[in-house]
């Protein structure tokens, strides 16, 4: 059995934003609440690769580990995988963005399988990735909003 999760979001934002802002990988650590650091390792066209650190979790454990991910504007989605895949056997996500009336649907989609001597099994980790993920799409959407709220203000005093 592999975990599967789906987790959604809409942002009132412009789409460029929205994709500017979550693409920004650098940049993570201050839109996600997460991540200590992001540390691109390698840069191809839309290919990249990075390790992101946490922050320490409760018993002062730092994890870290290397991701790639290629974006592809033209489709508006985003395929990532882990490279150290640590206590999973395989992680992949996929993003995909699309406008609605209310803003940008923002979709994340995980698919993984625990590896048979991880600390956690598949359902576990299903439930944990559920809830994370609500967290930090729900930080993400107000993080960008207020970007986009911000914006109008910054050009008036360029003007």
């Amino acid at each position: 059995m592999a975990g599967h999760t789906e987790n959604e979001i809409v942002i009132a934002a412009p789409l460029d934003l929205v994709w500017d802002m979550t693409n920004d990988v650098e940049n993570w650590p201050r839109l996600f609440s997460e991540y200590a650091s992001a540390e691109i390792l390698e840069r191809e066209g839309d290919r990249v690769r990075f390790r992101l650190t946490m922050h320490p979790d409760e018993e002062g454990r730092v994890w870290s580990w290397v991701s790639e991910r290629v974006a592809d504007r033209a489709s508006l989605t985003v395929r990532a995988h882990r490279v150290e895949t640590g206590p999973f056997q395989f992680m992949d996500i996929h993003w995909a963005y699309q406008q609605t009336p209310e803003g940008v649907l923002m979709r994340w989609v995980q698919d993984f399988a625990m590896k048979p001597d991880a600390p956690v099994d598949d359902a576990w980790m299903t439930d944990n990735i559920n809830r994370n993920s609500r967290t930090q799409l729900a930080l993400i959407r107000d993080r960008i909003e207020q970007a986009a709220d911000e914006r109008p203000a910054e050009a008036a005093l360029t003007d």
